[in-house]
């Protein structure tokens, strides 16, 4: 019987109010935090040291602090927790996007243990954004998503390994969320949930959400035999990235770094989406063709590389024996 998990990420989010820094970008995102209200006695208040504008050299005045819904300064970690997670969160030149993350990550009804930028080559603010959070902070040299998140996996010290992208803006209830579904499902299993897209217009995001996410959850699921991970919003535990850590190809910068992991996922290991498991992400890459287009073509260039080595019809037959004498094992117990 499934366990009663905390609510939808996208409700009782009252007080959930937008750091000004990312005001810019969020159209939209009403639709995962329930909206935006103005934060009242005793609401969510996002702290940002007084500074100069987030574009502007210096960006650790646009840092934030770590506060509670009383205003008073609040610590890492929980002691009521089960287990210890690490929120993983790679960025490379987006200081802006990511004071907005920290600042959403600081407000979770379940904090997290620890929280690990992973500063991909940076040569923007990303330094003074993390320093100003109170956040750890390792520097990655090598440019791609991949070599910064599994950079951030090895070096995390939580028994669960949770990943946010630096422009994502989890609602409060998100990590507590995925802390129930990651103990449910237990430790072979990776949990991973939509996003929700702001910025850009209602046509793009539209776009975004429902032929982008929606086709990729279609088509990765036909291809693989489980849902896929999608890179913005998961969670696994460390024993099963142990696993899969020497497969993955983290010095391939045209890899993607989710589809590169759940193409490794191990026949006894699974993925489960939980469609109220929902961040907010930002539309951008979706703004340009361009953009677009560079998406589709690092799909492609992953697949090469997993193909190559591993052939999808191959892959699937593996699961499927597995399943099959999992079957036998069972009926000959019974």
């Amino acid at each position: 019987m499934r366990s009663r998990l905390p609510q939808p990420c996208h409700a009782n989010c009252a007080g959930f109010a937008p750091p000004r820094i990312v005001a810019p970008y969020v159209r939209g995102l009403s639709r995962v935090t329930g909206g935006w209200t103005k934060a009242g006695p005793g609401g969510a208040v996002p702290v940002l040291v007084p500074g100069t504008a987030p574009a502007a050299r210096g960006m650790a005045a646009e840092g934030v602090r770590w506060h509670n819904r009383e205003g008073t300064q609040r610590t890492t970690g929980s002691q009521d927790a089960m287990s210890t997670i690490t929120v993983v969160i790679p960025s490379h030149n987006d200081a802006v996007m990511l004071a907005a993350c920290l600042d959403a990550v600081s407000r979770q009804t379940r904090a997290p243990d620890e929280v690990l930028v992973v500063d991909n080559a940076s040569t923007d603010a990303t330094a003074d954004v993390c320093r100003a959070a109170g956040v750890r902070r390792i520097y990655e040299p090598r440019v791609g998503v991949s070599s910064a998140t599994f950079r951030g996996f090895d070096e995390a010290r939580g028994e669960w390994l949770a990943r946010l992208d630096a422009d994502s803006v989890p609602p409060p209830h998100w990590l507590e969320r995925l802390e129930a579904d990651l103990l449910e499902a237990g430790e072979d299993t990776a949990v991973t949930g939509p996003g929700q897209f702001y910025g850009s217009n209602r046509l793009i995001r539209w776009i975004a959400e429902h032929l982008y996410i929606g086709g990729y959850r279609w088509s990765m699921t036909l291809l693989m035999g489980h849902p896929p991970i999608f890179g913005s919003n998961f969670g696994l535990h460390r024993s099963m990235w142990n696993r899969l850590r020497t497969r993955v190809h983290r010095d391939n910068p045209r890899v993607h770094d989710d589809l590169d992991l759940c193409y490794q996922v191990r026949p006894g290991m699974q993925v489960r989406w939980d469609p109220d498991l929902r961040v907010a992400v930002s539309a951008r890459p979706f703004n340009t063709w361009r953009g677009l287009g560079r998406r589709v073509a690092m799909a492609y260039d992953t697949f090469k590389v997993e193909f190559r080595e591993e052939p999808p019809l191959r892959r699937r037959r593996e699961r499927a024996a597995l399943r099959t004498r999992n079957r036998t094992d069972a009926a000959g117990r019974g």
